[in-house]
């Protein structure tokens, strides 16, 4: 649920992190005021990215309300996003896990197989689904091309799931990737009217159609080696792409990603930009690092495997790997077991960052050609 954009404080300025953590207690908030705690289950940092883009559209800083002590935050208080911004993320999240676990229930993917599992999850996509749907009415914003989308990416992938790669009857990548495309578009431009910025509807459609695809891409590679162990669809096995093209596919569409941002309006440009521009880079590379670990011929824990390609602690599964599940979906994503930390770790162990900040000299631990990491933050 947590998306690829995944902030750590290691590689945003202090005043960046807080701005994220705003949004996100915004978001937690949000959701648990209008539809029960429950429903904090789908939060989503992708989808917490329109809450981002609409504040960062804004001349000044969005409406802040001060919330009351929390156990993520130490027990304390804290200023927390409030806006139109921050319900049209809860009403994207909530309907992007509803079509998650529609398709989970459709495919019968693990415990989904088990009828009752299946019949209380279908419910629950169901109540989710609804309270996403009057939550976008309320924001004037049109849920149909989200709902639509999923609905299109289960039929072609159950359509395309047996096609031998290359065929014929093989699809195009861009057939299978242009659902989420879409999609995440329709979102992104919608922050255009929230803010008050109809000029930049283009750009911001741009911008959701290559971080959509990015995101896909993303997920297709991470999942590989296991979908092509278990023969579960997965659209890099379908089309026959590996995973050099897939690179080249990921590449291309961060460089039109960045070219989108970088012809929006924004007066409040750093977290955006630290997120779609400098967070989907790290999140490419994260991505084919893990994937480049299946070929290596290192055994896992070999200290002599490259770095950022060591393999990954594994999921030890059971009850274990439950109670971790659990207990990451209730901190919003900010735990996270060992074997799943491993996954950003390779990035904060080549540029440790801790004890930076804005305005300080935090530029040295964010090589390459993003540039500093303070760059846009309004510091002075």
């Amino acid at each position: 649920m947590f998306g690829i954009v995944r902030p750590c404080r290691h590689v945003l300025c202090k005043g960046l992190y807080a701005d994220w953590m705003g949004h996100l207690c915004g978001l937690c908030l949000a959701l648990s005021d209008e539809h029960g705690h429950l429903s904090r289950l789908v939060t989503n940092y992708d989808g917490l990215l329109v809450s981002v883009l609409t504040e960062a559209q804004s001349p000044t800083s969005t409406s802040r309300r001060r919330a009351g002590p929390c156990a993520l935050r130490g027990f304390k208080g804290a200023d927390v996003v409030e806006s139109e911004g921050v319900r049209l993320a809860a009403s994207v999240s909530l309907l992007l896990a509803a079509g998650k676990v529609s398709d989970h229930v459709a495919d019968g993917d693990g415990v989904y197989a088990r009828r009752p599992v299946a019949a209380g999850a279908t419910r629950l996509a169901g109540r989710w689904s609804s309270a996403g749907t009057a939550m976008a009415g309320t924001l004037e914003f049109d849920p149909t091309p989200l709902t639509a989308a999923a609905d299109r990416q289960a039929l072609l992938e159950r359509a395309h799931a047996q096609a031998p790669p290359r065929s014929s009857a093989a699809p195009g990548l861009r057939e299978l990737t242009g659902p989420t495309e879409d999609a995440v578009a329709a979102a992104f431009a919608h922050t255009a009217v929230l803010a008050g910025k109809p000029h930049n509807r283009e750009a911001l459609e741009a911008a959701g159609r290559g971080f959509g695809k990015l995101a896909h891409l993303i997920d297709a590679v991470e999942d590989l080696a296991d979908d092509r162990a278990s023969g579960a669809y997965n659209p890099l096995a379908v089309t026959g792409t590996g995973l050099d093209e897939a690179r080249r596919h990921c590449d291309a569409a961060h460089a039109e990603l960045r070219a989108a941002v970088d012809g929006l309006d924004l007066p409040r440009p750093g977290l955006t930009r630290a997120l779609l521009v400098r967070g989907t880079s790290s999140a490419v590379s994260r991505a084919f690092a893990i994937a480049a670990t299946h070929g290596t011929g290192h055994p896992p824990g070999d200290p002599d495997a490259p770095p950022g390609q060591r393999p990954p602690k594994r999921d030890p599964g059971g009850l274990l790997s439950l109670a971790c599940a659990a207990l990451t979906c209730c901190t919003c994503g900010l735990y996270r077991p060992a074997w799943d930390e491993d996954r950003e770790g390779s990035f904060c162990e080549r540029f440790d960052c801790s004890g930076y900040d804005c305005c300080g000299n935090c530029c040295s631990c964010c090589p390459g050609e993003d540039g500093c990491c303070c760059d846009g933050c309004g510091c002075d």
